[in-house]
């Protein structure tokens, strides 16, 4: 249920009082300005209607935020306020009245706030969903006659002027009360009569300002404003998608489950990965994400580093799915069985730790799907089944799905299920492969029947394509997307780039989630091993997103060789064999890991892709930014020292009236990864980065508030 607090409903067109009123038609809790609670009247028109009713005087324009025109819904976090403005105005000099509404799609319960008017005909309110779950929301505004009587009369000086207008407002005040309730009616009823015999009484000639104050009286005029005339309202509404809040904020860890064995050469399983749970806490991860567990198929099974011809021994790629044992909706046996898996899950929560499952919609040669589906693949002349390709690449193991398949709706139910039936094990969280191959029209269905049902489910889209297509699946419905992050190394790339996520219209609908590496990529700056790289990397990742992730142990243990001068492929990759990691190498970054993944969690400000500014540094191989929350006064400061080879120094420039620090006293900056304190003033400062010692600091700025005699004067 939304908050009763700013409730009021309409059910069939009937008027129903506010269950609830805080501060009787005063400022409504979470909106800015004198934004009132009112039961909704009846009977205003669609945008549709109101265009064929000719006497519709306002405006209803620009509504934000906004995707496309309101083709596809802006993206929100359930419990964070969304800031709507719009541009409402009417022809000539009367009042204008707008209204914010907002419900649950497909629920009744309806809420309602003023909006407030700003310069320009800008009008503002705030909602906050409560929950998880699709909302619509819809700017109303119309001409107000009373309000507009009001102001007109407050101007009057004529006392027959003021008699005049007295019958006209009570001819206003008593259409109001036809639209109340019997309480309410009676009292306006009784209003409008004494406004005619104010206006009527001659004998005692009251002077202009009695009469005015009569008429003027803001008690009742507040009860007139619940029985608005809404006949000739213009109306814009448009759609939202309210998430849980690890969609906007969450750490994640790949591993492989078969690689977790404790000794080498020993197939893994789930309870492998279940003693791994320790580990990956410890570190501050909250999804911990597994590769494919399904059977593996047998028929063109790659063997080690990508080969086309596998020994008797070689496991397989995980994403070459299916084979005797089963299909998408079964386990690999040598992980364990449903039960295992079940128990990982819960063992995972204990921990504060979510498993997101791959969802790969293809099939290897010996899946069931191909066997009992043949009209779900391509042929080739030969009658063979066409296997993927992207050439000159070429994945024998893996037949990829026809979704111009004359059985459309067949595979599109069948694949729906799939991600059904690892909900109804457990699974809230799935990360999608390649889902850029597949058709829009399919997810765009699947993935908004799935949240109908189950609204906290998330959707990582891996589409490392073109930016049209990822911001396509973003709209579509993918809650979070990889991006291009992993190959933005310079200074210039890493601001322009995340500037471009920050900004409109991409920051309403796309959340990112970046990535150092991946099981596909090692990129080449980590080819070259240094742990200052390693390091300044995964700051930035840290840092710079709210949801980001790292493949691991490969990256905490530096794993760098690629499989040949040039690829970004891993030699020895975990995709194709197993791995054993020597989790208890001192070198290890996990210690960094964990300090960051606690940054991370103590910090609102870098909860959030908003609020991101990056800093001037008179220095290009020094990146600096600065994160800000201004609910929480939280602000983070990170400097980057992007070159691992040499110490890097430069002069930082601060905007101290944006983060509301005196720039004519000292403030605090605290490194939150050395835990060093320094004090600072004016707007530049000098820093200096040792790559060898840490490439890196995350400052967080602390005002200063009290005189030095106080204890820890800096908040």
């Amino acid at each position: 249920m939304a908050e009763k607090k700013q409730k009021g409903t309409v059910n069939k067109g009937k008027v129903q009082e506010p269950r609830e009123v805080v501060e009787p038609w005063g400022r409504a809790k979470g909106t800015k300005g004198a934004a009132a609670i009112h039961s909704l009247a009846p009977g205003a028109p669609s945008t549709a209607a109101a265009i064929q009713e000719g006497r519709v005087r306002a405006v209803v324009d620009a509504v934000l935020p906004v995707v496309d025109g309101g083709k596809f819904p802006v993206k929100r976090v359930a419990g964070e306020p969304v800031h709507v403005e719009a541009h409402c105005f009417t022809d000539g000099h009367d009042k204008l009245r707008a209204v914010l509404r907002w419900q649950a799609v497909n629920d009744d319960d309806i809420y309602e706030v003023d909006m407030t008017a700003q310069v320009n005909d800008v009008w503002t309110a705030e909602f906050t969903p409560p929950v998880p779950g699709r909302y619509r929301y819809t700017v109303t505004a119309w001409v107000d006659h009373f309000e507009s009587w009001r102001r007109e009369l407050g101007a009057r000086d004529d006392q027959d002027d003021i008699r005049i207008a007295l019958k006209v407002g009570a001819g206003l005040i008593d259409a109001a009360a036809g639209r109340a309730g019997a309480d309410d009616g009676a009292a306006l009823s009784s209003w409008a009569k004494l406004l005619r015999e104010t206006a009527d009484d001659e004998r005692s000639h009251p002077d202009a300002a009695a009469m005015k104050a009569v008429a003027l009286d803001p008690v009742r005029a507040s009860i007139v404003a619940r029985y608005a005339d809404r006949r000739f309202a213009a109306s814009a509404a448009l759609e939202l998608i309210a998430d849980r809040k690890r969609a906007q904020f969450s750490s994640w860890y790949e591993l492989f489950p078969r690689s977790a064995a404790a000794e080498p050469g020993r197939h893994g399983t789930f309870r492998d990965v279940q003693a791994r749970l320790p580990y990956v806490a410890r570190m501050g991860f909250d999804v911990l994400y597994l590769p494919p567990i399904h059977p593996i198929g047998r028929i063109n099974r790659k063997g080690a580093n990508n080969a086309l011809n596998a020994d008797a021994d070689d496991v397989g790629s995980p994403w070459a799915i299916g084979s005797a044992e089963g299909g998408h909706k079964d386990i690999l046996p040598q992980l364990g069985d449903l039960d295992d898996f079940k128990d990982l899950i819960r063992q995972a929560r204990e921990f504060g730790i979510e498993i997101a499952l791959d969802i790969a919609f293809q099939c290897a040669p010996d899946h069931p799907y191909v066997r009992s589906h043949p009209e779900w693949f391509k042929h080739r002349p030969d009658g063979s089944v066409q296997y993927a390709e992207n050439p000159p690449k070429k994945y024998q193991d893996i037949y990829p799905f026809d979704f111009e398949s004359d059985n459309w709706r067949g595979l599109w139910d069948e694949l729906k299920s799939v991600m059904d039936y690892w909900i109804a094990q457990g699974v809230r969280i799935f990360r999608v492969d390649n889902p850029h191959t597949k058709a829009f029209a399919f997810w765009e269905w699947a993935i908004g029947e799935i949240k109908r049902v189950q609204p906290d489910v998330i959707f990582l889209a891996e589409a490392f394509t073109r930016p049209k297509v990822m911001h396509r699946l973003a709209k579509l419905g993918f809650t979070q997307s990889y991006t291009y992050f992993t190959w933005r190394t310079s200074k210039q790339e890493l601001t322009e780039y995340f500037t471009e996520l920050g900004s409109a219209p991409g920051r309403e609908y796309f959340r990112p989630n970046v990535w150092p590496n991946t099981p596909d990529i090692l990129h080449e700056a980590l080819q070259s091993g240094r742990r200052a790289v390693f390091a300044a990397r995964l700051v930035l990742a840290a840092t710079l997103s709210a949801n980001y992730g790292i493949y691991g142990p490969a990256y905490e243990l530096m794993e760098s060789t690629p499989r040949e001068p040039g690829s970004e492929e891993y030699r020895d990759s975990e995709k194709y064999q197993l791995r054993h990691w020597p989790l208890d190498r001192p070198d290890s970054l996990w210690p960094l890991i964990e300090r960051l993944n606690r940054v991370r969690r103590d910090n609102p400000a870098l909860q959030s892709d908003r609020g991101l500014s990056f800093c001037p540094i008179d220095n290009d191989q020094l990146i600096a930014y600065v994160k800000h929350d201004p609910s929480s006064e939280n602000t983070v400061l990170t400097v980057v020292n992007l070159d691992p080879y040499n110490t890097q120094s430069g002069w930082l420039e601060l905007d101290l009236d944006a983060l509301e620090i005196d720039a004519e006293r000292t403030y605090q900056v605290h490194d939150l990864l050395s835990d060093q304190r320094y004090q600072w003033r004016g707007r530049r400062n000098y820093v200096i980065l040792d790559p060898q010692r840490m490439p890196a600091h995350v400052f967080r700025l602390r005002r200063h508030l009290r005189s030095e005699r106080d204890f820890d004067y800096f908040l």
